[in-house]
């Protein structure tokens, strides 16, 4: 592969998970997420995916979390496909981006799994 056309497909890659998070949840559902990451209800996970940051939370904020989750997990899946490389290495990228994105204050996973506010 040439390296303008492996540059190419970096650069449409980068831009495909950029928008990821935007593409991922309808605005209903963005709000309700962006709600429960402001009431420390649920965090960004490393694996890409969201958490319950205690383990219980009302049932609305659980089928949240699997609407979600389920949402990134189709999207990750076409991500993979598109550019030929596994679904895991996706949410890798995106759990990167997501530290990025993540508001002073909400939720990541550690390295020890263990949640930790954003300073």
């Amino acid at each position: 592969m040439s390296k303008s056309l492996h540059r190419n497909s970096k650069v449409s890659f980068y831009a495909a998970l950029m928008w990821l998070m935007l593409i991922v949840t309808p605005a209903a559902l963005a709000q309700s997420l962006e709600e429960a990451k402001a009431s420390g209800l649920i965090g960004e996970r490393r694996d890409g995916y969201i958490g319950l940051v205690q383990g219980s939370a009302p049932p609305a904020v659980v089928s949240l979390v699997e609407d979600v989750n389920r949402q990134r997990r189709e999207r990750y899946q076409q991500i993979a496909s598109e550019n030929g490389i596994s679904v895991d290495q996706v949410a890798q990228l995106a759990f990167n981006k997501a530290i990025e994105a993540t508001r002073s204050g909400h939720f990541l996973e550690d390295a020890n799994g263990r949640w930790i506010r954003k300073p």
